[in-house]
């Protein structure tokens, strides 16, 4: 039998961080005055994605912030990868009362870590607590293409996008995440891939603090479609049941054609022949199709996946404390 890890009762702020040092200076001294006027505190983990800058010394004496450490990996990997590999770190190193991620530039707003925690606690340190945009505050292009995601993705998955990375998560959960194969794409998917008990808070979107955003229309497009990836299995059968029904419906067609041409008076024009033959075209194509998603979903089940619990190890070049600096 396995020996549990014992839970510590403080708090954990996770923010991965690529060369936003200078948002992050700014975005600091807020948490800690939130945390402070909330009567609460926290100890913060950045996940350094390989930054091309070094971390700033954070010589600013904090109130509620406990401590600051890096988590430098060994290469770039994206946002998302970043934080599995964060997560996955405090699943197995850092045992806590909760974690709670953030973002680096400021648009997960401060104010609004002490809601999320009243939720947290209401729900009795059980659920996973998700802000849910009520706003954005990027501009009308960038909004535009992320409404056309939202649509596909409630199109293709079934499932609506409400949203992002900002959440508490209790260390439990957490435990059980860090196993979820998924999280390696797209942290929030995954959580509701995995079913894990969550909760949404109202929140609107902040503005960023510094510098300028590396999300554009190509960051935005690979973001959604690694959003989506999480849940290839629906998207392929919704694919095989849309598939089979246009099946179903070229069949229909042909016998439709065909019980005209032969069991009534109705004359059809000279075409019926190479209809008939256009829809034999369509229907072999549909069932090549229907065959394919078929394929996926078996596929996707019997391919070995990447547990973040098992294999973040070899991504953590190193761990080390920026504030406060040993005397």
């Amino acid at each position: 039998m396995g020996t549990s890890t014992p839970i510590a009762q403080d708090d954990v702020i996770l923010i991965p961080v690529f060369d936003d040092w200078e948002s992050l200076a700014l975005l600091l001294p807020q948490i800690d005055d939130t945390l402070t006027r909330a009567s609460r505190r926290a100890s913060v983990i950045l996940v350094d994605d390989c930054s091309v800058q070094s971390p700033n010394s954070f010589g600013t004496k904090f109130s509620a912030i406990d401590s600051i450490d890096v988590l430098s990996l060994t290469r770039n990997i994206g946002h998302q990868r970043a934080l599995a590999i964060g997560l996955s770190y405090i699943a197995a190193q850092r045992p806590c009362r909760a974690v709670i991620v953030m973002d680096a530039d400021g648009e997960d707003r401060p104010s609004d870590v002490p809601r999320l925690l009243e939720a947290f606690d209401a729900n009795g340190g059980t659920r996973i607590v998700f802000a849910q945009r009520t706003r954005r505050s990027e501009g009308i292009a960038f909004t535009l293409f992320y409404r056309l995601y939202r649509l596909a993705h409630r199109l293709m998955t079934g499932i609506g996008v409400e949203v992002g990375n900002f959440s508490v998560v209790p260390y439990a959960s957490l435990r059980k995440l860090a196993v979820v194969s998924e999280m390696w794409n797209h942290y929030a998917a995954a959580v509701v891939h995995a079913k894990l008990p969550r909760v949404l808070v109202p929140a609107a979107r902040g503005t960023r603090l510094a510098g300028k955003s590396s999300m554009n229309f190509v960051s935005l497009v690979g973001h959604g479609l690694s959003a989506m990836s999480v849940f290839s299995d629906r998207i392929a059968v919704r694919m095989l049941a849309l598939t089979g029904t246009l099946v179903a419906l070229l069949v229909l067609a042909i016998a439709a054609i065909i019980g005209i041409r032969f069991f009534t008076d109705v004359t059809l024009p000279g075409w019926t022949t190479f209809a008939i033959a256009l829809i034999a075209v369509l229907l072999t194509q549909a069932a090549l199709l229907a065959v394919v998603f078929s394929f996926m979903i078996q596929g996707g089940r019997a391919r070995s996946s990447f547990i973040p619990a098992r294999e973040y190890e070899p991504f953590v070049e190193s761990f080390y404390r920026v504030w406060p600096i040993a005397q």
